[in-house]
């Protein structure tokens, strides 16, 4: 840790922690150092678990990136990269992975324009720093953040380095709520009032393991786990809180121009009882297992309420824990009319379009409101993984890294929907008290343009 390279780091971490403090508006959604666009994107890996293995296939189909570096501390990760590295013909890149902050050498390296970050949640915040301090433009996956202090933590570096940093939100570029934003773009739904959405999906069969297999039939998580099991577990155990609200917000946010135009003000949670986890160990371990004894502290079933500026409510629900399909529950309602759609509810009325009172189906409506980039890119699109918004949400970060500009989802995103999970906590430990959003920046919402998700080639 004494090495060259290590005191470097230290070095102008310390500088940029002075700018902070002294001009914490310096550079306010400005990148400072800003040239013309990149024609080879030069990327650096850290983390290559199953979402950054993810990301890393993605990008080896690409002709306008190289691969400078990988990082990851298990080394069966990283042959594992390197063998589907060779195989698309790309040149070897070097290897970081030593020990737990090695990370900080690859960020010593000069050639590295772009980073990506896929490691445990506990991780996100402070690689994330390190990467804009290190100058190179960040993506990080969700959530961004895990505590109040570490949202700030990314708006302030952000303002302070002027390195950008997108919140890697995939759901963002489904193909129905990139169709349903550009119908509330266009007024379908009148003025916007409430929306619904969430995170409800049965994750059980990923929080635990039997040490040889990364999913079902075990009971095991922490250090006698393997992948999620890992280190995603242990939040369950520890905090009662919506721990993972991007992926419902995340549209919904942009849907209602967030950060842009209008903010978060308050949000209120409550949490129902914990069996879910329990249930699941005496059923694949026995009741006399040790982790049958565990006490949960996150609630099954997490349901926050949080108003906007401009008047909208939204009901966000995380219920990861107990026996479900796969279901987002998105609802966007106005004045004019509702929608509710997900892979298994596709439905909508409007008044004066649909029958009275009744609802309709959602495939018509699709087809004419489908997003530009779907319509271009859609029929490759699809083997990227996740339906094809895992091309989307990276090809938006590459081609917003070449440029050196503002992404279409910012530090300023990633700070106020990941600070749902510490205000959902707070609001749990005080009976669903209403707490307040900050205002992540410092009034610009006021004057900041919504980003231009219709006609923007991202």
């Amino acid at each position: 840790m004494e090495s060259n390279s290590r005191r470097s780091f230290i070095k102008k971490s310390a500088l940029v922690s002075a700018g902070i403090s002294l001009l914490p508006n310096l550079s306010y959604g400005i990148n400072l150092n800003k040239s013309k666009k990149k024609e080879i994107l030069k990327l650096a890996f850290i983390g290559v678990g199953l979402r950054g293995m993810n990301h890393l296939n993605n990008a080896l189909n690409r002709k306008d990136v190289e691969i400078i570096a990988i990082c990851d501390i298990d080394s069966s990760r990283i042959q594992i990269s390197l063998d589907k590295i060779k195989k698309a013909n790309f040149k070897a890149p070097k290897i970081f992975g030593k020990d737990s902050y090695d990370y900080r050498n690859l960020l010593d390296l000069e050639d590295v324009d772009a980073v990506v970050i896929s490691t445990p949640w506990l991780w996100h915040t402070k690689m994330a720093v390190d990467t804009m301090k290190a100058g190179k433009y960040t993506g990080l996956e969700v959530s961004a953040a895990n505590t109040m202090e570490e949202c700030w933590d990314l708006v302030n570096t952000h303002e302070a380095t002027g390195s950008h940093l997108m919140i890697l939100e995939n759901v963002n570029y489904r193909r129905d709520v990139l169709a349903v934003l550009n119908m509330v773009k266009q007024d379908v739904f009148g003025d916007l009032l409430h929306f619904r959405c969430g995170y409800k999906h049965d994750l059980r069969h990923v929080k635990f393991n039997n040490g040889k297999q990364a999913y079902g039939g075990g009971v095991e998580f922490g250090e006698k786990g393997t992948s999620e099991a890992a280190w995603r577990t242990q939040h369950s155990l520890l905090r009662n809180a919506d721990v993972y609200p991007t992926h419902g917000l995340g549209p919904v946010a942009t849907m209602a121009d967030i950060n842009r135009g209008n903010r978060f003000v308050s949000i209120s949670s409550n949490s129902t009882k914990a069996v879910g986890l329990n249930k699941y160990i005496v059923e694949n371990g026995g009741k006399n297992h040790p982790n049958a004894k565990l006490k949960w502290k996150q609630g099954d079933i997490i349901t926050s309420t949080i108003e906007t500026a401009n008047g909208e409510t939204i009901i966000v629900t995380h219920d990861v824990n107990s026996p479900r399909p796969y279901s987002l529950g998105f609802e966007v309602q106005g004045s004019q009319g509702i929608s509710e759609f997900d892979y298994h509810t596709q439905r909508i009325h409007i008044e004066g379009k649909t029958k009275a009172h009744e609802w309709e189906g959602m495939e018509s409506w699709f087809q004419k409101y489908d997003h530009p980039l779907w319509k271009k890119y859609g029929n490759s699109a699809t083997e990227a993984g996740h339906g094809g918004i895992d091309f989307f949400v990276l090809n938006a970060f590459i081609e917003s890294a070449k440029e050196n500009s503002a992404p279409p989802m910012d530090a300023y995103d990633a700070a106020a929907w990941s600070a749902v999970t510490p205000l959902s906590e707070v609001s749990i430990e005080n009976n669903g008290d209403a707490q307040d959003f900050p205002d992540f920046t410092r009034g610009n919402w006021i004057k900041r343009k919504p980003y231009n998700w219709i006609k923007d080639k991202f």
